[in-house]
């Protein structure tokens, strides 16, 4: 299978498995990720989701060039040009993502981890955004979101060089959150997710929605839309339960209601 999709305790783990071709995007991995993306988006019994790659070689290093090229050399179509970036408009899920870097992470497959909330890598992993080398740009929400995470001058240099980043420098710049032991990257995702989830889950969709949506608009429209997700969180049976599991000083039993 191009991608796998399993829950357990409520974490969904989304594996990108291609590993002869290091976990790059094709037709049928494109369709394979959008099926999964949307799958955790309706599964009441995953709060959170971890996005990796199978192996220990790659994340994922993009778009298959063996797939891509014919098409770009022949005439390529709109239709092409739109696939990848319909599918990471379809990664805006309000459920917390994680992505768990385990290698290579180059073009869309960094694009990938950065549309996630939070990224962790393992060390010795790689990062970068290669494109302009092919007479290209990145394409997958690259040039709108490194600029956003990193500020435009850090996202330039990386976009416009195409060098490549250790996971070390990208921790230090701030474009990962933590970097571990690569026999620990899966454990320490899943520790994060747990983390996550022990708060309200639609306290925590909520709250990323707010902060999404808010970065797109202006402060006063954003603290419109805060007051909105607040006052909608007021009337849920979770901010009950975490009032009065505060009030009887007893962990919260969040049901996402």
């Amino acid at each position: 299978m191009a991608v796998t999709y399993e829950v357990s305790d409520r974490i969904a783990t989304i594996v990108l498995d291609r590993q002869q071709a290091l976990n790059s995007f094709d037709r049928e991995q494109y369709a394979a990720f959008a099926e999964a993306c949307a799958r955790f988006k309706d599964d009441d019994d995953a709060w959170a989701a971890v996005i990796t790659g199978a192996g220990d070689r790659a994340f994922s290093a993009g778009a298959d060039l063996r797939d891509m090229i014919p098409a770009l050399m022949d005439e390529p179509s709109k239709e092409q040009f739109e696939l990848a970036p319909s599918i990471m408009r379809g990664m805006y899920i309000a459920k917390p993502l994680i992505a768990a870097i385990n290698g290579y992470a180059f073009g869309g497959g960094l694009e990938v981890a950065l549309a996630c909330d939070i990224r962790i890598a393992a060390a010795g992993a790689q990062m970068g955004q290669p494109e302009v080398g092919l007479g290209l740009l990145p394409g997958w929400g690259g040039t709108q979101r490194l600029p956003r995470l990193l500020g435009e001058s850090r996202a330039m240099e990386i976009m416009l060089t195409g060098d490549p980043l250790t996971a070390e420098r990208a921790h230090e710049i701030g474009l990962v959150h933590q970097v571990v032991e690569a026999d620990e990257l899966m454990d320490a995702a899943r520790a994060m997710a747990d983390r996550i989830n022990r708060n309200g889950p639609l306290a925590v969709r909520a709250c990323k929605s707010a902060a999404v949506r808010g970065m797109q608009t202006s402060l006063d429209e954003g603290l419109r839309i805060e007051q909105l997700y607040f006052e909608r969180l007021a009337y849920t049976d979770d901010m009950k339960e975490g009032v009065a599991a505060f009030t009887e000083r007893r962990t919260a039993e969040f049901s996402g209601s």
